[in-house]
């Protein structure tokens, strides 16, 4: 059996087409910094196949634990939670940039590769024990992550898992999350930062 943690191959769907993700994700150098390797995962996510087997691929682990809300990152994440909310009949919390929830929030800042920035979700955007499912386009240093963990924990969430499309191993961010107690899962892994 195949660990949880561990990039999943690519899907073959039922009509037998197999979907590579990694070959769907653009690449864009030394963006948004010199040095950095952009994941553009915009390109896999025009592709209606690619997208709808993504989909299920991240939520068929959580089809039977009774989530609750998903919980999706600004920007991406929101793309991608909003998606798995309605596969999985949950609903969906956004957790936002600075300035952009009208109600009281709570707020957590974060470091990134290349700078700072912070998290903020409505005080009242998770109830206490709901199963949660954490939800971003790609985890690289894990900072992003880390503050959405702990606004969900500081709702009372119950964090099932961390999902994202693509993981950056080499940043050592999944890691991170999992010495949070979180089981951590990505669809794809690209080397490098």
């Amino acid at each position: 059996m195949k660990s949880p943690n561990r990039p999943n191959p690519p899907t073959r769907l039922s009509n037998d087409t197999c979907v590579d993700y990694k070959a769907r994700i653009r690449t864009i150098p030394d963006y948004p910094a010199q040095g950095i390797m952009f994941r553009d995962v915009t390109t896999l996510m025009s592709d209606a196949e690619a997208f709808a087997a993504a989909i299920e691929d991240l939520c068929r682990p959580y089809e039977a634990a009774g989530i609750a809300k998903v919980a999706g990152i600004d920007a991406r994440g929101f793309i991608l939670g909003g998606a798995m909310a309605v596969r999985l009949g949950a609903g969906f919390l956004p957790l936002r940039k600075p300035g952009k929830l009208p109600y009281e929030t709570w707020s957590e800042s974060y470091e990134l590769e290349y700078g700072s920035d912070a998290l903020h979700m409505h005080v009242d955007g998770v109830s206490e024990g709901e199963k949660t499912v954490l939800v971003d386009d790609l985890i690289a240093t894990g900072g992003t992550a880390e503050a959405g963990v702990k606004l969900l924990r500081r709702g009372g969430a119950d964090i099932v898992a961390a999902v994202f499309l693509v993981d950056l191993p080499d940043l050592r961010g999944a890691n991170r999350i999992r010495k949070l107690g979180i089981e951590v899962r990505s669809l794809i892994a690209f080397e490098g930062h």
